[in-house]
């Protein structure tokens, strides 16, 4: 069965190669059948790759502990769902995941553009080949995931396997990795038609609009993955935070801002001509930086709990970044005649402008992150001392960049094309503004006293209330001119313009999650070492130690505290944390205890026992309002789900005419 693994792996490397070299060749000496064999070579790949993976999984779930993958990653007494799980859990197994996903990506790209954008799809296939190509090869030369376990040169197994990281026991992370990945990985779509409309200098936008959407699928796996990782962290790391500003978490955050960027500037180019070259150059950054986070994950040269163990795996990404970078930069370069604008800025205060400093802020944060990430890399090169940036660095920077992108995402629909007037402006901005101030006026009366948390609500209220408002004033005009209720216009609303109104969606779930962020200013904390019947305090919150219980199974051993909970004398239940220790890889985890509500989350960590083993040590926190977080991530996902629903009124777009390009332009999605 290995042997029949690493042939299919094998087979799928030469067939990508092959589809690559017959796509291109059949498109620049006009071979049709070279073409039609490369697309169906793409199919090839991916039965084969899939047959790997099978075979891999299915050692995992039979526990053939002949593989030392396997025998790495994977146990008996370990739960169905985390054997499968394993399969992305290490090293050369998420490789053959990442190849599986891309592989996947490229043959449903290939079956439905069959008979669309056939003068750029040879390049298209030939560039997600490429890429496929360069992971099969990791897959067969460099970390091959069918690696046998060996005693002078004979198979052998292992009686039992050392298992999954105990950190990635959890449910959330048998999706979380897997959103990540068809993030990461979906990105290479995109990126494929933007380089074969530089290749062919489509005459048309049409690419545009396949890139937009497969761009806005991939950007919704990511935002899943990314927040499905912020709720593991939340509940399995035991420290009661979200977000560390670790390095892979950076590494997952690079492409989402420079994805949404993207996703931004692209209406300018549909509607205006405007920001080609943006586009190009945003479009390529998130695919390169996908490959980035994922060499930073592989390659140990930054210190991560998300990180694999190091390994000579990074100087290939080095090489393939190096090469996709230089060759897309002279791509981009020699057809700069092809991407000019066909208009102009007019006004600082319209709507272009208003694109555009969206994505010069997004692209700020996104290299202050990249900086902060590689900081410790650039000091150990530059002065031989690794010095890490903490989590208040990144904070002090990126607080205020997150409130400036905050303001723009509630001011920016609200300005016209071309140029707001001043009208304009006091009809649109009045009442929210007004609302606003009054907000944070009462919270300095209540005592806040925290600038950030203050300026932070202020803009939530007020992007909140442009939302909401832009949502009555369309569906109150269709309910007097239809003679329906107002629930029923605003489904139709959005129905008519889904991109619009979707787009608003998202805009509420980051103004929710905003909330939720805020609430981190007014965090409390404390840690006690207690016995049974012993008490702490914490805010008006009264913990009780009820029970120190203790027992094990084949699979762990556990401490667990019941703890009662009474706020301001009254008895509001019991929270169970507990304390893990996993015998065959001999790491410890945390089961934290959360009473979740929308004003504050109660939130217990059973830390250890004390030295002489008599005394549990807990550490409580209440953290206001994070709550919101988790619902702002739900309206965020269902907004972008509304925006990928084609709308019910086509739109076209007037364009200003160009010598040498083509002008018309009538989308055929939406």
């Amino acid at each position: 069965m290995e042997n029949l693994g690493s042939l299919a792996v094998l087979l799928a490397f030469c067939v990508a190669l092959y589809a690559l070299v017959a796509s291109v060749a059949g498109r620049i000496k006009n071979k049709p059948f070279l073409i039609l064999s490369g697309e169906r070579a793409v199919y090839s790949v991916w039965g084969l790759v899939t047959l790997a993976s099978g075979i891999l999984v299915y050692a995992m779930l039979t526990g053939d502990f002949r593989f030392a993958y396997v025998a790495a990653h994977s146990n008996r007494s370990m739960p169905l769902l985390y054997k499968f799980a394993a399969w992305w859990g290490g090293q050369e197994g998420s490789l053959l995941f990442w190849s599986w996903l891309l592989s996947t990506y490229s043959a449903v790209v290939v079956f439905t553009n069959r008979r669309k954008h056939r003068d750029m799809m040879p390049y298209v296939t030939g560039t997600l080949m490429a890429v496929q190509t360069f992971f099969l090869l990791l897959n067969n030369f460099v970390v091959s995931p069918f690696q046998m376990l060996a005693v002078d040169k004979l198979i052998t197994a292992v009686p039992d396997g050392n298992g999954l990281n105990p950190l990635l026991q959890y449910p959330a992370m048998a999706i979380h990795p897997p959103m990540l990945y068809l993030g990461y990985v979906g990105f290479a779509v995109p990126f494929a038609f933007a380089v074969g409309s530089l290749i062919t200098r489509q005459p048309g936008d049409a690419w545009i609009h396949t890139a937009r959407r497969w761009t806005l699928i991939t950007w919704l796996f990511q935002s899943c993955g990314i927040m499905l990782g912020a709720a593991w962290a939340y509940h399995v790391l035991g420290w009661g935070g979200y977000w560390g500003w670790d390095p892979v978490e950076n590494a997952s955050l690079l492409p989402w801002l420079s994805g949404t960027a993207f996703l931004h500037s692209v209406m300018m180019q549909e509607k205006k001509g405007m920001m080609k070259v943006w586009n190009m150059v945003l479009v390529s950054a998130t695919f390169f930086l996908c490959i980035f986070g994922t060499f930073l994950t592989r390659s140990g040269v930054v210190s991560s709990v998300h990180a694999f163990a190091q390994s000579p795996i990074g100087k290939y990404f080095v090489s393939f970044l190096a090469v996709g970078i230089a060759a897309t930069i002279y791509l981009i370069l020699d057809r700069l005649d092809y991407l000019k604008s066909e208009a102009q800025l007019e006004s600082v205060i319209s709507r272009e402008s208003s694109f555009l400093f969206n994505n010069l802020i997004l692209l700020a944060s996104c290299f202050a992150v990249l900086w902060g990430t590689l900081f410790p890399v650039i000091s150990e090169a530059v002065s031989g001392e690794k010095i890490s940036l903490d989590a208040s660095w990144f904070n002090r920077l990126m607080v205020p960049i997150g409130l400036f992108l905050l303001f723009l995402t509630g001011v920016g629909p609200l300005f016209a094309w071309r140029r707001t007037s001043t009208e304009s402006l006091r009809r649109n901005f009045q009442w929210p503004g007004i609302a606003s101030v009054v907000l944070v006026a009462a919270l300095l009366a209540a005592g806040v006293r925290q600038f950030y948390a203050l300026i932070s609500f202020g803009f939530c209220l007020f992007v909140a209330l442009t939302v909401v408002m832009e949502f009555y004033k369309g569906a109150r005009a269709i309910a007097v001119k239809n003679d329906m209720n107002l629930l029923r216009a605003t489904v139709e609303l959005t129905h008519r313009n889904t991109r619009r109104y979707g787009g608003y969606l998202v805009h509420m779930g980051i103004v929710l999650m905003f909330v939720g962020f805020t609430g981190h200013a007014f965090n409390l904390a404390s840690t006690r070492e207690v016995k049974m019947g012993d008490a702490m305090l914490l805010g008006n919150y009264r913990l009780k130690v009820l029970d120190l219980q203790e027992g094990d199974n084949e699979n762990y051993s556990w401490h667990r505290a019941l703890m009662q909970v009474s706020k301001n004398g009254d008895v509001l239940g019991t929270l169970e944390p507990e304390r893990r220790f996993y015998k065959a890889s001999r790491q410890g985890t945390s089961e934290v205890g959360v009473r979740a509500r929308l004003n504050e989350d109660l939130y217990l960590n059973f830390a250890g026992m004390s030295d002489d083993n008599a005394r549990a040590v807990i550490q409580a926190y209440v953290f206001p309002l994070v709550s919101w977080i988790w619902i702002g991530c739900l309206v965020l996902i269902g907004g972008t789900l509304v925006a990928l629903v084609p709308s019910k009124v086509k739109r076209q777009y007037a364009r200003t005419e160009v010598v040498g390009i083509a002008r018309k332009h009538v989308p055929v999605e939406n």
